[in-house]
């Protein structure tokens, strides 16, 4: 009777991890060193050695990542002067999201997510600035509850003779608590509340 040390056998399943990984047909066929054929039927991994190498796992990447979308009536800011709200006219600037993106990677319990949104400022006719801030606000609701919010405020140059200037904000690394079937949202938009 021969006894296979733990080491050999650790060996043995590191080495059939690195043929399957190489996907060389010839070794799946059958060609090859028979008597390494016969340790690699006979190899089992210890419990310690399963353990470490799901320790040592790269993280899953979600299948889908949540949604990310501009909440109504958010989606653009509009700034008049002389509390002339509404009259074209009096309009200094207004702000608009043009596009969103996120990605996210789900490992250990948490999905974290890096978010992002790209807009513009653009003057009105009474419009002089030459710098504008853009409030933008970032949140993340799962299963109807928020689990996440921050605003930024982001600041605009405008150099003439522009009359707009384009903005750009990521957060990276938001960690949101996740076991999986979850409903999960996204939210940007301006926040120009106080």
């Amino acid at each position: 009777m021969t006894i296979v040390s733990p080491v050999l056998r650790l060996s043995a399943v590191a080495a059939a991890a690195a043929m399957l990984g190489a996907c060389s047909m010839g070794g799946l066929m059958g060609s090859g060193n028979a008597a390494q054929n016969q340790q690699l039927q006979n190899a089992t991994a210890s419990p310690a050695a399963v353990a470490q190498a799901q320790t040592n796992a790269l993280p899953a990447i979600a299948t889908t990542c949540p949604p990310i979308r501009v909440r109504a009536g958010s989606e653009a800011m509009f700034y008049y002067g002389n509390g002339r709200t509404g009259d074209a006219r009096a309009l200094q600037y207004q702000g608009v999201i043009d596009e969103t993106s996120r990605n996210c990677v789900v490992s250990n319990g948490l999905i974290t997510v890096n978010m992002g949104v790209v807009g513009r400022v653009l003057l009105g006719p009474a419009g002089k600035q030459t710098s504008v801030n853009a409030p933008i606000r970032f949140a993340v609701e799962r299963d109807g509850q928020a689990v996440f919010s921050e605003k930024h405020t982001i600041p605009v140059a405008i150099a003439a003779p522009a009359r707009s200037a384009e903005f750009v904000k990521v957060l990276e690394n938001v960690a949101i608590p996740y076991l999986g079937g979850e409903e999960i949202t996204i939210w940007v938009g301006f926040d120009t509340r106080g």
